[in-house]
């Protein structure tokens, strides 16, 4: 027993003590299972907000908070059946329950429980109904496989032999083909939405008892690629006739079967988001697939643009401002003042450098005019950055070289802070133009799920799929970033192609055109 739990119950008799001794066993399992709780919040936290040296990937932190949250969640579940055993139900903490969270547009199953018995125990009659309990939980119906059955009657005339009528088959995308177009979409938001790769795909529908090869699905998921490419096609013209976008590339691994190998490829986002100061454009994304990470891939991905270009400091975009540059007028960039703080976090977290502290403190400075200002429009963006930002930006500047003259270029900090003197005139781009941004901080949160998806870029092991990935990718995050459903965008759409949609009217197929029906 612990000291604090250290009592004399000896004088008491022998059914208090044995009463007394069992609500001491709980006293201390209910500690230890705080203790517990406790260790795992303290888990959640660190995981969380631990120094960036420390942190864990975006995929390793997702899988860390659901094992903490799902131990977390058994430790409250125990807590609360040890409370039902000690407390009584007058004093028992009420359940929580998330009954707003439950859409309305959820359709409703309604099971009335009656009382054995409607008669009065005293045999006065039949009880009258005074009113009812409802209560609302979630219900879930794992995905039900059927097979859609169509029967055209054949009609002739037995006074004549005139001919047959028939209606007309009924239009399919794929001539011939097993799949209706919402199993086409299930395929394509299964992979590129919810990172289930083929073969996974495969598996799960075989334990319904449906033997469909990956290669099966890898035939739809191509013939539908090829049928969405005028869409994907056409977003990217709306893209580039915009006056500021944003681009950022990330990774895409790929088998290399000349080698038997992995390579790297590069998928390239051309995103608009103008949401931030109340743009009428809807915001979007089309992704490129590249071998290689050369500038020249971004200047052609953005043939015909000759707007504000929002990026980071990578060296590639530098042809973009050239006069020689292809496809275009030189391109006016602007940097991220988030990756000209993340040279100085990098420091200040490893040296603890005054200089990297007091950078850090300038640049908040910058972020907290921005929240001030965030959801007005770009005048009143534009006149209080020129009011309260430009002179901050001013005496960064004038601090910066003064550091740079005393501190070694050679030196970690030197590094650093030259980064930021080279990509200096990027950085004041955002006091010119009320439509600019601080940061590139849109663009990265939409190459996010990408980094998610990487497994997935192993598309029958050749680059051609790591192009299909960017123009389905395309389709699916514009439509999460316009309040879209992904499933319900792609099978209308699908089933507007293969009912022949004009060509000339490839609008009215673009994610932010999408209403969904009733």
């Amino acid at each position: 027993m612990p000291a604090a739990l250290n009592l004399d119950l000896s004088a008491l008799p022998a059914a208090q003590r044995a009463a007394a001794l069992a609500l001491i066993e709980e006293v201390i399992a209910l500690r230890e299972i705080t203790r517990r709780q406790e260790h795992l919040i303290a888990e959640l936290n660190h995981a969380q907000h631990g120094k960036r040296s420390e942190k864990l990937s975006e995929d390793e932190r997702q899988l860390a908070f659901e094992d903490l949250s799902i131990a977390l969640a058994e430790v409250e579940a125990e807590k609360a059946a040890r409370g039902t055993r000690t407390n009584d139900t007058a004093t028992r903490p009420a359940p929580r329950r998330t009954l707003g969270n439950l859409p309305a547009a959820l359709p409703r199953i309604e099971v009335v429980v009656e009382p054995e018995s409607l008669d009065y125990p005293c045999g006065c009659g039949p009880l009258h109904r005074i009113g009812e309990d409802r209560t609302e939980r979630l219900d879930i119906v794992p995905a039900q496989l059927r097979v859609i059955v169509t029967i055209r009657p054949k009609y002739a005339c037995r006074g004549c032999t005139d001919g047959v009528t028939q209606a007309p088959a009924p239009a399919h995308l794929i001539p011939g083909g097993m799949p209706t177009e919402a199993t086409l979409a299930h395929v394509l938001v299964s992979k590129y939405a919810d990172h289930l790769p083929l073969y996974r795909q495969s598996q799960i529908l075989a334990r319904s008892g449906l033997d469909l090869h990956r290669a099966v699905l890898a035939d739809w998921v191509g013939k539908a690629a090829f049928h969405l490419r005028p869409i994907v096609d056409r977003l990217a013209e709306h893209l580039r006739r915009s006056r500021k976008l944003f681009m950022d590339e990330t990774t895409a691994p790929m088998l290399d079967p000349g080698r038997g190998t992995t390579k790297t490829g590069y998928l390239w986002a051309l995103a608009r988001d103008d949401r931030a100061w109340s743009g009428e454009a809807p915001p979007g994304v089309v992704y490129f697939y590249a071998p290689g990470r050369a500038g020249e891939n971004a200047e052609a991905f953005l043939t015909g643009f000759d707007g504000i270009l929002q990026i980071d400091g990578y060296t590639g975009y530098n042809r973009l401002t050239k006069p020689a540059r292809r496809g275009g007028v030189p391109l006016r960039v602007a940097h991220c003042w988030v990756h000209a703080r993340r040279k100085l976090k990098e420091v200040f977290d490893r040296d603890g450098s005054d200089i990297a502290a007091e950078g850090l403190r300038r640049i908040a400075e910058l972020y907290a005019v921005e929240a001030d200002i965030r959801g007005t429009s770009a005048g009143q963006r534009l006149s209080a950055r020129q009011a309260r930002s430009a002179p901050l930006v001013a005496a960064f500047g004038a601090w910066l070289q003064a550091q740079r003259r005393r501190i070694s270029a050679k030196s970690r900090l030197g590094g650093k802070l030259a980064y930021i003197h080279n990509h200096w005139e990027g950085l004041k781009t955002f006091l010119t133009d009320g439509r600019v941004e601080i940061d590139s901080n849109r663009v990265e949160n939409m190459i996010r799920p990408l980094a998610l998806n990487r497994k997935n870029a192993l598309f029958a092991g050749h680059d051609e799929g790591g192009i299909v990935w960017g123009r389905i990718a395309s389709l699916i995050e514009t439509c999460k970033i316009n309040g879209i459903e992904p499933f319900a965008y792609l099978k209308a759409t699908l089933e507007a192609l293969a009912n022949g949609h004009p060509q000339s009217r490839l609008d009215d197929l673009l994610p932010w055109s999408f209403r969904p029906s009733s």
